[in-house]
């Protein structure tokens, strides 16, 4: 990663314009090509320094809960669970761990009730008992403003 590289990800981090054509303006910004910029942004993505690109709610000032949960599943299951996780557009990313509970999830919902009914859902789908599947609503939101150089 160079300086521009960085120059980059400082203004996708910092100035993303909410416009019809946000990387002219950013790369009007930075003073290069928007060609440049795109190839640049695709380059950061494809190495794996770009994770993802958009925007982030807070799901509690629109009226909706949330919660981390986590399942312990045989080896043999990951992918089957997997799928049904993914199947759920509530759950917003997920991911396998190296312990005895081995995928991670979030779940953001319109209720605390539609958030039970999914992980009951889940429970039920992967023949789950009670104590293979943790539920671990928000109680206090420390909320950390990461910006990476």
């Amino acid at each position: 990663m160079d300086d521009l590289d960085r120059r980059i990800l400082t203004e996708l981090q910092e100035h993303f314009p909410l416009e019809l054509n946000p990387y002219e303006i950013l790369a009007k910004n930075i003073g290069i090509d928007v060609d440049i910029l795109w190839g640049r942004v695709l380059k950061l993505v494809e190495s794996g320094v770009i994770r993802r690109i958009g925007l982030s709610i807070d799901s509690r000032k629109i009226g909706y809960a949330s919660t981390l949960a986590a399942i312990q599943v045989l080896p043999d299951q990951i992918n089957k669970a997997s799928q049904l996780i993914d199947a759920y557009p509530e759950i917003t990313h997920s991911y396998l761990r190296d312990d005895a509970y081995n995928i991670w999830f979030t779940v953001i919902a319109e209720d605390r009730k539609r958030i039970t009914a999914i992980l009951d859902e889940l429970r039920m789908e992967l023949d789950l008992s009670e104590d293979d599947l943790m539920d671990l609503p928000v109680e206090t939101l420390f909320k950390l403003d990461a910006r990476f150089r």
